[in-house]
């Protein structure tokens, strides 16, 4: 069977995502692509989620976060960003999205917005609530345990 002429072939776009987690969350792709998936029908229905139609290109995972890029038909860029806007957790676990950027290839896409995974965390003791308790640092940002939860904190709060 012969391939379709380029003119005809489908368009994609291809949407930068990071994600921010708590620090013992894990997610991983085959679930963040099922919630994509509901994000969209429930946004959008059946019909409109079809016409996105979604998908995970490429997925990779960090100690508090996660990369990845999302396909989408060309034309409904805007559309899509709604859809992940509308995610706020995967697998129980509540995730910050952000679109870092749109691009027409997988290869620019990765070369422009990727910074080559998630931003590694630093252990360490900190004074919290008048008590000494652990932290895990990335950059600004510091997430204390307080007994078997995370508190989000930035530099200044400790």
């Amino acid at each position: 069977m012969k391939h379709l002429p380029k003119y005809l072939r489908q368009r994609w776009r291809y949407l930068a995502v990071t994600a921010e987690t708590w620090p013992d969350a894990t997610v991983e792709r085959g679930e963040f692509q099922r919630h994509l998936w509901y994000a969209a029908q429930n946004l959008l229905g059946d019909a409109g989620s079809a016409e996105v139609d979604l998908s995970v290109v490429r997925f990779e995972t960090g100690a508090a976060g996660f990369e990845a890029i999302v396909r989408t038909r060309r034309g409904e860029s805007d559309r899509a960003r709604a859809v992940l806007a509308c995610l706020d957790g995967v697998a129980g676990d509540p995730v910050g999205l952000r679109v870092a950027g749109v691009s027409g290839t997988v290869r620019a896409c990765e070369e422009k917005y990727m910074r080559g995974g998630p931003e590694g965390i630093e252990q360490s003791h900190v004074a919290f609530e008048g008590r000494e308790r652990t932290a895990e640092t990335r950059g600004e940002r510091v997430d204390v345990r307080v007994d078997d939860a995370f508190v989000g904190a930035a530099t200044l709060d400790i």
